[in-house]
């Protein structure tokens, strides 16, 4: 499959390593020679100089003879040009915009034939959602759904005085008393997928397959904290800050957003008319004892500076503000971030390069494509949602005489609205959803990928 993706940001360039990596064909479109010059070197990808919403550049480019194109260059105009001219040359081309200003969002999907767009993707909106979807359950860092709604993979770190420090997996239940499967846990810069006899330590995260209606239970269990938050405190009034006050205000929960441009404040003022918008510097520490960070269920700190969110993210953390979510938008070595106590971690980026590499997989793939792919544990697992059809092999028999390939797990089987956390005895039928979790050299494109027959 042929690929051009437009513009070398963080999106485009996570995408080009992610995708090269899967031995896709690429071609990188990009202005600026020197951020060319070090993707060539990194990956083995084809690059062209100039602007990527040009005809002239596009043709050169190869677009004629491409199957997709992504466009992530940093202005969404460029973007819309971009997927508009590169079909109206070649017609059967897969087109996907990043778009993230609010004010396009009604028109772009209204409008999306126009542009020739067969998929939108917004990264703050995305964000937005994610952290949400946190602030319902404090204690877990993550949250992936799957099956609808209706199962999910959460991730939890364990704590020195934790109950699930020093226990045997064989022995969870005896404290969990619910049904859920820890796939993976990460130790360190090491993630992998355990056995009963594996036995939990101070500062492991755990990956934990659950129903989501054991998810409040799970938590009251192993002593976390479940009540949702009344009050939040985000510093940042950039677009997730502005997407993720809308949802809050919404479930009636009080929002305060701390934003240092004065014009900015003005703005989201107008948009979010019932909302306090509070013009200070969150890096001042007298601002925020002034707004009474302290007296917040949580924090969200979404600035556009990483240095500057995990800096109030700890500054909140040692004021005892019980739940606290950073926003980082660069990938940083896991030992740091994961030894700070920032609390849940979001990364726009990766939301947004999900959602894309779901796509292409699915184009790969026209029959038995994933629903949906999450990655897990730092980007050493992912976790793959995929439909049991009629091309899927072993229906009807048990898990236990199915032969996998390694590190290949399957962790829930949703059947007619119930969702089965699976044993030895558990099979799959046509119509089921099936998750499995996979480690990152094991790529899975269709669920007959698992079997190793």
């Amino acid at each position: 499959m042929n690929i051009i993706v437009a513009g070398n940001g963080k999106v485009g360039s996570t995408l080009t390593r992610q995708l090269s990596a899967e031995g896709y064909d690429l071609t990188l479109i990009d202005s600026n020679p020197k951020i060319l010059e070090s993707t060539v070197e990194l990956c083995d990808v084809m690059v062209y100089e100039g602007n990527a919403a040009s005809m002239s550049v596009l043709r050169h480019a190869g677009i004629k003879e491409a199957d997709l194109l992504i466009a992530a260059a940093g202005a969404d105009e460029v973007n819309l040009l971009c997927c508009a001219t590169a079909h109206r040359m070649n017609p059967n081309l897969h087109t996907i915009a990043r778009i993230r200003n609010p004010e396009y969002a009604e028109q772009i999907y209204s409008m999306r034939e126009i542009f020739a767009l067969s998929m939108i993707v917004n990264p703050e909106r995305q964000a937005a959602a994610e952290i949400a979807r946190l602030l319902q359950f404090p204690g877990f860092l993550k949250r992936d759904s799957f099956a609808k709604g209706r199962i999910e993979i959460v991730e939890l770190k364990i704590e020195p005085n934790s109950k699930l420090c020093d226990v045997a997996l064989s022995d969870l239940g005896n404290i969990i008393k619910c049904s859920v499967l820890v796939c993976m846990v990460a130790r360190g810069s090491v993630a992998f997928v355990p056995d009963g006899q594996f036995i939990l330590r101070a500062n492991d995260r755990i990956f934990v397959t659950a129903p989501t209606n054991n998810l409040a239970l799970l938590l009251k269990n192993i002593g976390i904290i479940t009540k949702r938050s009344d009050s939040v405190m985000i510093v940042g009034g950039g677009g997730i800050s502005y997407y993720l006050a809308q949802q809050l205000e919404k479930t009636g929960i009080y929002v305060k957003i701390i934003e240092k441009d004065y014009e900015r404040c003005r703005h989201l003022a107008t948009l979010l008319p019932n909302i306090e918008i509070v013009h200070g510097d969150a890096s001042h520490k007298a601002t925020l004892e002034s707004e009474r960070i302290d007296k917040f269920d949580s924090l969200v700190t979404a600035t556009g500076m990483d240095e500057m969110n995990m800096m109030i993210s700890l500054y909140g953390h040692t004021l005892g503000v019980p739940q606290i979510i950073t926003k980082i938008s660069h990938v940083y070595s896991d030992e740091i971030i994961h030894n700070l106590p920032v609390g849940s971690v979001v990364c726009p980026t990766t939301l947004c390069t999900n959602s894309i590499v779901r796509y292409v997989r699915a184009m790969r793939n026209q029959t038995g494509a994933a629903l949906s792919v999450h990655t897990i544990a730092d980007g050493h697992a992912e976790a793959t949602e995929f439909s049991v059809d009629a091309n899927t092999l072993h229906c009807g028999e048990p898990l236990k005489t199915l032969k996998t390939k390694k590190n290949v797990l399957i962790v829930s089987i949703t059947r007619a609205g119930r969702t089965e956390i699976p044993n030895g005895n558990s099979s799959f039928h046509r119509g089921d959803i099936v998750v499995i979790v996979s480690t990152g050299d094991t790529l899975i494109y269709q669920l007959n990928d698992i079997f190793d027959d």
